[in-house]
């Protein structure tokens, strides 16, 4: 049985942070899905198209990546795909209760599913899509809160 995981999330833009854990994960996981799930009830900054072209773009050096978008609920998203691993990222002690809550529920409703939990590198814990996306919105520069090599030059000119 192969080690799949599903790291999910809106990925609105990918962050430095998410870069990392990723890139952390990729050594324990035969393969790992990062999973951008569509909320209907909150709108998007970036298209889910151009979410899943962006990321694609970074991590086309790594076979066992894959980024998919989903609806509905992440543990059946994670039957669907047959992923026994969810990724979760921590930055905060808030974090922390929240995601252990969300996991305990997972876990609940799919027992075969495992949340692996990654602490954020210090420098990044204070970076969420969040305040990219108010950065962005105001015309600054958020190149130092994104993956190295991320150009989101032609998506940003649209939101300004």
């Amino acid at each position: 049985m192969s080690k799949l995981a599903v790291f999910p999330g809106s990925f609105d833009p990918i962050t430095i942070g998410h870069y990392s854990i990723i890139n952390r994960a990729l050594p324990l996981f035969d393969k790992i899905i990062i999973a951008i799930g569509y909320n209907r009830e909150k709108a998007g900054f970036f298209p889910i198209e151009d979410r899943i072209a962006l990321i694609s773009k970074l991590f086309v050096d790594h076979a066992i990546i894959e980024v998919q978008s989903y609806t509905g609920l992440t543990v059946d998203f994670c039957k669907k795909v047959e992923a026994r691993y969810l990724i979760r990222g921590l930055r905060t002690s808030a974090d922390f209760e929240f995601e252990r809550s969300v996991a305990q529920v997972n876990r609940k409703l799919l027992t075969d599913v495992e949340t692996i939990f990654f602490l954020t590198e210090p420098q990044h814990s204070f970076i969420s899509s969040s305040i990219v996306r108010e950065i962005i919105s105001h015309g600054g520069d958020p190149k130092e809160f994104l993956p190295p090599g991320l150009d989101i030059s032609d998506l940003t000119s649209q939101k300004r």
